[in-house]
């Protein structure tokens, strides 16, 4: 299966434009939707009664959808082409925003697994799209879409508390009003429908094609980004937690939370002009995740500097996550193969990711301090530098196999 586009029919630079807006309004809406909902967790919890576990489950809940649905989203777009696979997903994501309107604590959860499993699938296959449509600026595209879309979480984390205080709004108008961003994206998305050919029929594959889960090189690829996830939702979860323990008050541990949200899109305007030069990024990768260790060792040891250490591991996070949607494209021979090892990354990497906050708050639990999960972060991102160390080399799935 060979995912085409239509390159018969010359694309004006008004269709271009609209394809990379419509492309950065889909990445707009890839995580504000869920991770908004931190800063009015507190009012969700007494509104609806819940206890600490299922608070927690809300936050872990489209991690779990992301890891179950991820594998299906390449078998989705062959059925149905990428752009209305695209669609579908911001459907779904609209159609969750929505669900949380309405007043019952069932639907919260539900509405939040249906805005999962949308996320899921754009995830998977945007890297797909730029594979297909942006060959030459793959690091460009991946760089650009990932800015946009921790910039819009970043912002409107920020901005959904005091909206929900602002004439009496209230949590569910204030979360909801991310719905705005999801509009946005369909109306946007509308014109890509009829422009590209449906992906080509299974028949049209060798037979010998071999899975990427069979490839060391994907399975380098699969980790550097799941760990790197595994670490990120441990800091995003509990690093509120880590600080207040360690003397910052809780107006600064909140701010430093939204910092590092911000600082996880930040490396997209460092990463385009240097991922443009370099055909092997395999130093690049492995510095990266040794600053990470090191600004993980920073807050458990340094506290007092809490905020350079926040600032840098976000930055690190998020150079990391660059760089692993940028190897999905890099080293994949194709679109299918690209899909394919997109589904297999964030499957992977979203079940650590779900597991690393529940595993680190047993831990906090179990031993009374934060020092346990901080070095379960520094083993992560230790193991990151080795993954992405392999990851970043010049090749593709099929010459490191013929290697």
């Amino acid at each position: 299966m060979t995912l085409q586009t239509d390159n018969s029919k010359p694309q004006s630079r008004f269709s271009g434009v609209i394809l990379v807006m419509g492309i950065l309004l889909i990445a707009a809406n890839l995580r504000a939707p869920f991770t908004g909902i931190a800063p009015v967790l507190e009012q969700i919890i007494n509104h609806y009664t819940l206890s600490g576990s299922q608070a927690g489950f809300i936050t872990t809940l489209p991690l779990i959808a992301f890891a179950i649905v991820s594998p299906m989203a390449a078998m989705f777009a062959r059925r149905q082409g990428l752009e209305h696979a695209l669609f579908a997903a911001l459907i779904l994501i609209l159609f969750g925003i929505l669900a949380r309107f309405i007043d019952s604590s069932i639907m919260l959860f539900v509405g939040t697994a249906v805005i999962g499993v949308g996320i899921a699938i754009a995830n998977v296959l945007l890297p797909s799209l730029i594979k297909r449509d942006f060959a030459t600026k793959v690091a460009l595209m991946t760089s650009a879409y990932v800015l946009t879309m921790g910039m819009a979480s970043g912002g409107f984390s920020a901005l959904v508390f005091p909206l929900s205080q602002f004439n009496g709004l209230g949590w569910q108008l204030a979360l909801g009003s991310s719905a705005m961003l999801a509009v946005a994206g369909l109306i946007v998305w509308t014109a890509q429908l009829g422009k590209h050919t449906k992906p080509a029929s299974m028949s049209q594959f060798s037979p010998s094609s071999k899975s990427v889960w069979r490839y060391l090189l994907a399975w380098q690829i699969t980790l550097l980004l799941g760990l790197n996830s595994f670490l990120t939702y441990i800091i995003i979860t509990w690093l509120p937690s880590i600080l207040t323990e360690t003397g910052h008050s809780a107006v600064e541990a909140g701010a430093y939370h939204g910092a590092f949200q911000i600082a996880t899109a930040l490396p997209g305007l460092v990463l385009i002009p240097l991922l443009a030069k370099l055909k092997d990024q395999s130093a690049l990768s492995f510095i990266l995740g040794l600053l990470s260790a090191s600004s993980a060792i920073g807050l458990l040891y340094m506290p007092d500097f809490a905020f350079f250490w926040t600032i840098m591991l976000g930055f690190c996070s998020g150079g990391c996550f660059i760089l692993g949607l940028s190897f999905i494209s890099l080293r994949t021979d194709d679109p299918h193969q690209a899909a394919s090892l997109s589904g297999m990354s964030q499957s992977v990497g979203y079940l650590l990711a779900a597991v690393g906050p529940m595993m680190a708050g047993a831990l906090h639990t179990s031993t009374g301090s934060w020092e346990a999960p901080l070095w379960l972060c520094i083993i992560a991102a230790l193991l990151c530098a080795i993954c992405g160390f392999g990851g970043g080399r010049n090749t593709t799935l099929n010459k490191s196999a013929a290697a």
